[in-house]
């Protein structure tokens, strides 16, 4: 079991380097177990025994330190496309489903000028614009990832620079509409018992949490690796 245990101990390590998604994680370790297998059985092929053949499979790989990072990159790739995409599509509809709710709203604040603020109105169309531009980013950071132009060579910068960016925006949008509410004046006193509205806003409240785990998720995945571990300088010292 000593031979086996050689790709065993460095694809665990390797898993234990790296951070994000479980699932995509999973995938890479096997796909590199699967390399370093292949790559042992061309070696025993050539007459080493197993042992020998694991180690030098091993060593072709390369130390854990230096081909984790590139691992990382991947896992980071993979949580920005998934935050660009929720980005592209939740922030447009959120807009649009409280468009449509403030058309039915019976006491539309949007029509009873006497009761709001004055600044009301120019507040509510730069929300309007600014959650379309967030939608955008979204469809343009989509784009770089899994576009024919493929333009990010270091996706986990743009993977950290969405998850602050939403981390500014999603409480922005939250205040802005704190406001607003405020701004209306009486011409809200039933919404808080209005069904769509109740809706609204517990959907609001869900895709702004899920907004919230993506980009906390963006900005741990893609924070460089820790230097050598222990383990790896072992590892290294026990291959060579």
């Amino acid at each position: 079991m000593a031979s086996a245990s050689v790709i065993d101990d460095y694809v665990s390590t390797l898993g234990r380097t790296l951070r994000g998604s479980t699932r995509v994680r999973r995938d890479l370790l096997a796909e590199a177990r699967d390399g370093l297998a292949d790559s042992a059985e061309a070696y025993l092929a050539e007459g080493f025994d197993r042992a020998e053949a694991e180690r030098m499979a091993v060593a072709e790989f390369g130390p854990v330190d230096e081909i984790a990072p590139g691992y990382q990159e991947e896992i980071a790739a993979h949580q920005g496309r998934r935050t660009a995409a929720v980005m592209f599509v939740t922030v447009p509809l959120m807009t649009l489903m409280w468009s449509v709710i403030w058309k039915i709203f019976p006491e539309n604040p949007w029509t009873v000028t006497e009761v709001r603020a004055a600044w009301f109105s120019p507040l509510a169309r730069f929300l309007d614009f600014f959650q379309f531009g967030v939608g955008v980013l979204g469809a343009l950071a989509l784009l770089a990832f899994s576009g024919p132009l493929r333009a990010v060579r270091r996706p986990g910068v743009l993977t950290r620079a969405l998850g602050i960016l939403l981390w500014i925006q999603v409480p922005a949008i939250c205040l802005m509409g704190l406001a607003l509410a405020a701004g209306a004046g009486r011409a809200l006193s039933g919404f808080g018992a209005y069904p769509p509205g109740m809706v609204a806003s517990l959907v609001s409240y869900l895709v702004s949490g899920s907004l919230l785990w993506s980009a906390t998720r963006c900005v741990i995945v893609s924070r460089p690796l820790p230097a050598a571990s222990a383990a790896t300088v072992s590892q290294r010292s026990a291959l060579n």
